[in-house]
């Protein structure tokens, strides 16, 4: 059913970072406004009506039956060039409800691992953002 709905990289990009956010089943209004800002960072703003692509993304969501399928065609449509900086920006979204639970580890695996990312790449990655979201809020360096 997804593939109904997304048929282009920016579509591809912008589900992805919704996938990532509503891994934990919470998605809370900043999340929402951290994928607003970067879809409206990256220039795709004009090229997607971000209201419209999180009811698509809802409307099948619970039809996912294969992740790890889900994920590949995503990647595969994004066809990402900077995989570092994907991968940090789905850690980041994942981050930005100040929860990280199981799932959402299983998930940022399954992404390092489409996007070719060693797990100790993985691991520096993950400790960056998680110091950058604590110097954020708590303002300590």
């Amino acid at each position: 059913m997804y593939k109904e709905y997304v048929t282009t990289q920016e579509e591809a990009i912008c589900h992805l970072f919704f996938h990532c956010c509503l891994k934990d089943e919470v998605f809370k209004d900043p999340e929402l406004d951290q994928v607003a800002w970067k879809i409206i960072g990256f220039g795709l703003r004009s090229e997607l009506n971000v209201k419209e692509e999180i009811m698509h993304y809802t409307t099948y969501k619970p039809n996912i039956a294969d992740e790890q399928a889900y994920l590949e065609f995503l990647i595969a449509l994004i066809k990402p060039v900077n995989e570092f900086a994907l991968y940090s920006y789905c850690l980041e979204l994942m981050l930005s409800d100040s929860s990280f639970d199981l799932s959402e580890e299983i998930l940022t695996d399954k992404i390092a691992s489409l996007l070719k990312i060693e797990e100790t790449e993985r691991n520096v990655i993950k400790k960056l953002i998680a110091q950058r979201k604590v110097v954020e809020t708590d303002k300590l360096f």
